[in-house]
């Protein structure tokens, strides 16, 4: 199932979305500006490498200074390739906007960030002996599902269902998409696991990492309703509620 649009409607603009997906978009471009050698040592320095962490015996040189655990936050704004840069930032927008009007700026920012390395803990922490750099958001965007759906549950959201070559579109509640989106990562994780040579080649467990963390921190980081202003009944879309529903 890919995500089309959401339903909830927001009172903001999701000013830290836009610059997130603009960050997001520039690094890469700087990534596409390099050459082979000199983007390989950015991605030995900036994505994360669990086994600089828990194995020394890789030939990468182990983390001991605090800056050298850095890649734990910089992997999230690092991609590789553009189908990847625009399947993350796709999401994002779509789920972003929505947890950034309830939130606020600067928690909604803070939350993204903390959701991030959440994810990029628990890649390491289940691949500790991986020397494939891990790059990209999707463990912080993973983050903000978590927080949409425990926010807006019955939010409806449009999925695209591929079928053959027929494009099928659905419109569905958010705790389903959530649920079945979840429960495929946990399922590609734990195959991973047994797996090993595939573990480099998607962080899944980052997913999960970063969901249950978004999921945890919804309550603690939403904004006080006596500070989010009253919503009217034309900010809607397509007759649906501030929360997504009919």
């Amino acid at each position: 199932m890919f995500p089309i649009r959401d339903g909830v409607a927001t009172r903001y603009a999701p000013v830290i979305t836009w610059c997130l997906i603009a960050i997001n978009c520039a690094v890469f471009v700087h990534e596409t500006w390099l050459t082979p050698a000199d983007l390989e040592e950015f991605l030995g320095r900036f994505a994360l490498i669990p086994a600089r962490y828990f194995n020394s015996t890789t030939g990468f040189e182990p983390a001991r200074a605090p800056w050298d655990f850095l890649p734990f936050a910089t992997n999230m704004f690092l991609h590789g390739s553009w189908l990847h840069l625009i399947l993350n930032m796709w999401t994002l927008w779509i789920f972003g906007a929505a947890v950034e009007d309830r939130l606020g700026p600067s928690r909604y920012l803070a939350f993204y960030l903390v959701t991030g390395i959440a994810a990029s803990v628990a890649h390491a922490v289940f691949n500790p002996s991986s020397a494939v750099p891990a790059l990209g958001a999707s463990g912080a965007i993973a983050g903000v599902i978590g927080c949409y759906v425990r926010l807006f549950p019955m939010a409806r959201i449009l999925v695209l269902v591929p079928v053959l070559f027929l494009p099928l579109f659905f419109e569905i509640p958010a705790a389903i998409f959530a649920g079945f989106w979840f429960l495929m990562q946990v399922m590609q994780g734990t195959l991973a696991l047994l797996m090993p040579s595939s573990v480099g080649d998607v962080a899944w467990w980052a997913h999960v990492g970063g969901f249950v963390a978004g999921l945890l921190l919804a309550p603690v980081v939403s904004r006080p309703a006596r500070k989010y202003r009253r919503y009217y009944a034309d900010e809607g879309v397509y007759g649906l509620t501030p929360l997504g529903r009919r």
